[in-house]
């Protein structure tokens, strides 16, 4: 659960640049990578994205991911003010959970703080061209301590 809120705000594919903050972060994506739960023993977890713009200042999330203990599928929903603040909630549906998201964004760069009952985590998300790099750190706040997910355009 804590993986399914930090992943679905980095993920994410694009054509055409979008304007705003999240210019960079539209269209369908796909990776790996790594999830280091509390027993410390690491797990490949592979993912599939969607992020569609909703206006220059909304963006719209679906992430599914899976790995030999995980699988989730996740939708968000965030806005930037003009200020590049972001905020939104997010919603875990195959377990009916959800919380807050708060952060700043640029074109090719996003920081979030998501949270909901029991978990926190800090999420960084940096493109690079058609890649996306996604760092997380749960605080030890959840089941999942680190991940690190790499995603490329489809």
């Amino acid at each position: 659960m804590a993986l399914c809120a930090a992943l679905a705000f980095g993920l994410a594919a694009s054509g055409p640049a979008a304007a705003g903050p999240f210019g960079e972060f539209t269209g369908s994506w796909s990776g790996n990578g790594t999830i280091r739960p509390q027993d410390g023993s690491a797990e490949r977890i592979r993912c599939n994205a969607t992020y569609k713009p909703q206006g220059a200042n909304d963006l719209n999330a679906r992430l599914k991911c899976a790995s030999a203990s995980y699988n989730f599928d996740l939708t968000a929903e965030l806005t930037a003010d003009g200020s590049n603040a972001i905020s939104g909630r997010w919603t875990e549906n195959s377990r009916g959970i959800g919380g807050s998201v708060v952060g700043n964004a640029r074109s090719d760069h996003m920081q979030v703080h998501v949270e909901s009952s029991g978990f926190a985590a800090t999420l960084v998300l940096t493109m690079k061209g058609s890649r996306q790099d996604v760092a997380l750190d749960s605080h030890g706040g959840g089941q999942v301590i680190e991940a690190s997910i790499t995603m490329n355009r489809r």
